[in-house]
C-alpha cells in the first residue's frame, strides 16, 4: 500500500482559547466554585428537612405528558417543553416544576402510607421561558410537601422549615409575605360578578389601584378597598383585616390567614412578616394561605408555597401544604464559604499520605509527572503547601 493511501493522523486538540459555546437563552454552565457551593447548600437544606421528618423522593426529569400535566393548571402546561418518546411514540414533557410530581407520587405510589405524609425533593426543572425576575429557564428547586393535613399548624410548620433552612445557610434579612388567594375569587362568586367585570377588577387589584378597583367592583367596592388597605406589616394589617365585615362564607379564609400570621409572629419573631390578602398572581391553584419568601438586598423571591389540593390521581384529592425554594435566587444571599486549602502531593507520594491529609481537611492535588518542577506546578495549581520529606511545607514559608 502506498503512503498516499494512508489517511493523515488527526491533529492534536488545540489548547488555545476558542469562542465560547453558544447556549440557548436562559441556560448557562455552572462553574467552580459556584456549582460546588450550590450542591452543598442543597445538601444542607435536605438534611434539615430530613431532621424534621421529611423523606426525600426523586421524580424523573421527563414523564408522559398526560401524567405530568394531569393535575396542573394552564400556566404550568404553557411552561412545559414537549418531545416525542421514540420508543412508545407518545408525547412526553420535561418537568417545569417538581411540586406536581411529588403530589402525583404521594397520591399514587405512596397512597398507602399513613398521613400526614412528609416528603422532600431537590432537582432541576426546565421552563419554556424565564421571567423578568427569574430569567433562567433551567434552575434547581428544593422543597417540602406536607400531604394530607389541612390546618394552620401544617401551614406554619412548612413556612418555619423553609425559614430555618434558609437561616441555616446564612441568609440574612428574611421576610415572609402572606396571602390567601382564594379570598377574592370567592367574593366574586358570592356577589356574582360577570366575567368581564372580574377581569377588570382583578387587573386593578394586581396593580394595587384602589380607585380603579372600587370603580369597577360595584357592590364589592367597599370590601375590596378595605382588603387593599389591610396590606403591609403584619400587626397593623391584621388589625385592619379583622375589622372588616366579610361574608360568613369567606371568614374561615380570613381566620386561617390571621392564625398563620399570629403563629409566625410568635415562633419566628426575628423574621419580617407582611400581609397582602388580595395577591393572587402565581397562587391560582392554592386553596388556603399562600406565602412568598424574600431576603434583604436580594432581587426577586427566594421561594413560595401554600395550601393546595394534591391529586387526584387515584381517589380523592388531599389537602396539602408545600414550599418550593429557588436555588438560583438563594445562592447570592448565602455567604460564600472560604476556599479549601490545597496540598500538592508530588508524583510517587504514598496513597496513605493523601488519605491522612484529606482527613485533616486538605484538598489534595496529586502530581502525575515524576520529572516535573514541583514548586512551579504547585504554585500554578493554586496549592498552599507541598508534601516533601515526610512533612507538609507551606509555600509561603518557603518563600
Amino acid at each position: 500500500m502506498s503512503n498516499a493511501s494512508v489517511p493523515p493522523a488527526p491533529a492534536p486538540p488545540s489548547l488555545a482559547p476558542s469562542a465560547p459555546t453558544l447556549l440557548p437563552t436562559g441556560l448557562r454552565d455552572a462553574l467552580p466554585p459556584e456549582a460546588e457551593h450550590q450542591a452543598a447548600c442543597v445538601v444542607a437544606l435536605l438534611r434539615g428537612f430530613a431532621d424534621e421528618g421529611y423523606e426525600r423522593v426523586e421524580p424523573p426529569l421527563v414523564e408522559f405528558e398526560e401524567s405530568l400535566l394531569a393535575d396542573a393548571d394552564s400556566s404550568v402546561a404553557r411552561q412545559t417543553f414537549r418531545l416525542m418518546d421514540p420508543v412508545s411514540q407518545r408525547m412526553m414533557g420535561v418537568r417545569p416544576d417538581m411540586t406536581i410530581q411529588v403530589a402525583r407520587i404521594a397520591t399514587s405510589r405512596l397512597a398507602h402510607r399513613p398521613r400526614p405524609l412528609r416528603l422532600a425533593y431537590a432537582g432541576d426543572v426546565l421552563r419554556v421561558k424565564g421571567s423578568q425576575l427569574q430569567p433562567q429557564r433551567q434552575f434547581t428547586q428544593v422543597g417540602v410537601e406536607l400531604i394530607g393535613a389541612a390546618s394552620v399548624s401544617a401551614d406554619v410548620e412548612v413556612i418555619r422549615c423553609a425559614l430555618e433552612g434558609l437561616s441555616g445557610l446564612g441568609v440574612a434579612g428574611l421576610t415572609v409575605d402572606l396571602t390567601v388567594a382564594a379570598l377574592v375569587p370567592n367574593l366574586f362568586d358570592l356577589y356574582a360578578l360577570p366575567a368581564g367585570q372580574r377581569q377588570a377588577v382583578r387587573a386593578a387589584l394586581d396593580r394595587k389601584d384602589a380607585a380603579a378597583a372600587a370603580a369597577q367592583a360595584g357592590p364589592l367596592a367597599d370590601l375590596l378597598t378595605g382588603l387593599l388597605a389591610a396590606t403591609g406589616p403584619a400587626r397593623a394589617a391584621l388589625m385592619l383585616l379583622t375589622s372588616l365585615d366579610l361574608p360568613d362564607a369567606v371568614q374561615p379564609l380570613r381566620q386561617d390567614l390571621a392564625d398563620v400570621a399570629t403563629a409566625l409572629l410568635q415562633q419566628v419573631p426575628q423574621v419580617g412578616l407582611t400581609i397582602d390578602p388580595i395577591e393572587g398572581r402565581g397562587f391560582e391553584y392554592h386553596t388556603g394561605v399562600g406565602f412568598t419568601l424574600f431576603a434583604r438586598n436580594v432581587r426577586g423571591e427566594l421561594g413560595r408555597g401554600g395550601r393546595y389540593q394534591a391529586g387526584p390521581q387515584q381517589g380523592q384529592a388531599e389537602a396539602s401544604t408545600g414550599v418550593t425554594l429557588y436555588m438560583d435566587a438563594i445562592l447570592p444571599a448565602v455567604p460564600a464559604p472560604p476556599p479549601r486549602q490545597r496540598l500538592y502531593l508530588p508524583a510517587g507520594t504514598p496513597v496513605e499520605v493523601g488519605r491522612s491529609a484529606r482527613a485533616e481537611g486538605w484538598v489534595t492535588i496529586a502530581g502525575l509527572d515524576p520529572l516535573e518542577a514541583v514548586d512551579e506546578t504547585a504554585t500554578r495549581l493554586n496549592c498552599r503547601a507541598i508534601f516533601r520529606g515526610g512533612h507538609i511545607i507551606e509555600l509561603k514559608e518557603r518563600a
